[in-house]
């Protein structure tokens, strides 16, 4: 039996790959403009933004669906 996930544009992308195209497409500054999440504000990183996003449901789909809407 198969794994593959046809329908899912996110299948076998990281939440770092993610993220790290986001902020190489728009930037901290836009990417906060786009998503209001304080740790793309304050003192942003990949590594503390992860460290969020892992843990906060909410704002990973946020994120998410701006990697969607931007590159699909």
């Amino acid at each position: 039996m198969s794994n593959q996930q046809p329908n899912n544009p996110l299948h076998n992308i990281t939440l770092e790959t993610i993220l790290t195209k986001l902020v190489d497409h728009y930037g901290w500054d836009d990417l906060y403009a786009q998503i209001n999440i304080n740790c793309f504000h304050n003192d942003p990183s990949i590594k503390s933004s992860l460290k969020f996003l892992r843990r906060t449901q909410w704002a990973r789909d946020k994120v998410e669906a701006l990697y969607i809407n931007t590159f699909t």
